[in-house]
């Protein structure tokens, strides 16, 4: 399932630590896993578990408790928008809800053609700027009125069809 070349990606994350302290390389790993799969299935769980020496539980915890490890496959373009209360304060659901809408999709959901998965976020940390979202866990996008969302998709698509 994971492949040799992500072992030796994990063997480097995991050099960083202690040798009894290596399952502190646990979110690293799962992020080279996700990098590899595009999502962190529970096979990838087990191997990761089993590299780290700690139970699947725990590695499934950490798993579940971030929303930047995707646990099923996703769209090519994973958009979360923070619905915490400072950008709720600040049009945060009403984003999400004008992406559902131009998206045709519902929290949690991926469009038919693959392109946008679409998912609420706790803070992003750019309270100031909101309302926020975050492209692919990596990409932040401040002050999102209807026209920059307009052009963020537009252009996300134009993306997404060339490849």
């Amino acid at each position: 399932m994971i492949s040799e070349e992500s072992k030796v990606r994990f063997a480097r994350e995991v050099a960083k630590y202690p040798a009894d302290q290596k399952q502190s390389a646990v979110m690293a790993c799962l992020a080279i896993a996700q990098q590899e799969l595009g999502y962190v299935s529970e096979d990838a769980e087990r191997s990761i578990a089993d590299y780290l020496g700690m139970p699947v539980m725990a590695v499934h915890e950490v798993t579940s408790f971030y929303n930047m490890y995707n646990q099923r496959p996703v769209g090519k373009f994973k958009l979360n928008v923070c619905t915490n209360l400072p950008c709720q304060l600040r049009e945060g659901v009403s984003t999400l809800k004008y992406l559902e809408k131009k998206l045709g999709v519902s929290i949690g959901e991926t469009t038919s053609d693959g392109l946008f998965t679409l998912q609420q976020s706790e803070c992003l940390g750019a309270c100031a700027d909101s309302p926020v979202l975050l492209v692919n866990d990596r990409s932040m996008c401040s002050f999102m009125t209807a026209d920059k969302l307009d052009q963020l998709v537009d252009a996300l698509r134009a993306l997404g069809d060339k490849e």
